[in-house]
């Protein structure tokens, strides 16, 4: 079995997970509107730290690759998001775990999703069931994940819509995130389970071993009301 990386772009890591951390630094904004990394610091928010335990959770083959972007709230700039998912992809991330959305589109974001595609990296991110498309879940290759209140905490759902790939359990195991951030952590962590058994596995395969094991298909149905 061979260890995988994973890259985490969010809030940090937790201490009690840093046995399992492989590389970590911090962005944001430093003089003249540039992208400075830093030394990256306590999770505050707690969404990264629960996200990366499911994600741990799922696999002991799994190592973390912590680019902390959220500090004090789960928002950043997009040229932040892209300078972070480049840096873990540089690090040898193979899966990248992107639990958040941004409503507008940014060339910065767009063209650092499609430069990490193509380094071979696995994109995973987050996607509301319902409304209007987030980013980068709506770029071409990102695989969006929702949450599913059907699946229970090992299960998989084939969505097949217009608003996602998959679903899974809309809670981390800890319970701290829910939803759509949730459920996507939770296949980031079959998906890194998988690629620690077949380390060749591209993403056509990834993508039918996530509907070969899908316990649902097809969106949830909602009950109208009278």
């Amino acid at each position: 079995m061979s260890d995988v990386l994973v890259g985490l772009v969010d809030s940090g890591v937790a201490d009690d997970l840093h046995a399992r951390v492989a590389a970590e630094r911090a962005f944001a904004f430093g003089e003249g509107d540039v992208v400075a990394p830093r030394a990256a610091t306590a999770d505050v928010v707690g969404h990264g730290s629960s996200l990366a335990r499911t994600i741990l959770a799922a696999t002991p083959a799994a190592s973390i690759v912590n680019a902390q972007v959220f500090h004090g709230s789960i928002t950043a700039p997009p040229a932040v998001i892209a300078a972070a998912l480049a840096w873990v992809v540089e690090r040898g991330a193979r899966v990248v775990n992107l639990s958040f959305g941004v409503r507008q589109d940014r060339d910065v974001l767009r063209l650092a999703c499609e430069a990490a595609r193509a380094a071979g990296a696995l994109l995973f991110a987050a996607t509301p069931a319902r409304g209007p498309r987030v980013f980068p879940a709506a770029y071409p290759g990102v695989i969006r994940i929702s949450g599913d209140a059907r699946c229970a905490a090992d299960e998989v759902s084939l969505l097949a819509s217009v608003q996602a790939d998959f679903g899974a359990c809309p809670a981390t195991i800890d319970e701290h995130v829910r939803g759509a951030s949730a459920a996507t952590a939770r296949i980031t962590g079959k998906v890194a389970t998988l690629l620690a058994e077949r380390p060749d596995a591209d993403a056509a395969s990834i993508a039918r071993f996530l509907e070969s094991i899908a316990r649902y298909r097809g969106p949830e149905r909602r009950t109208a009301r009278a």
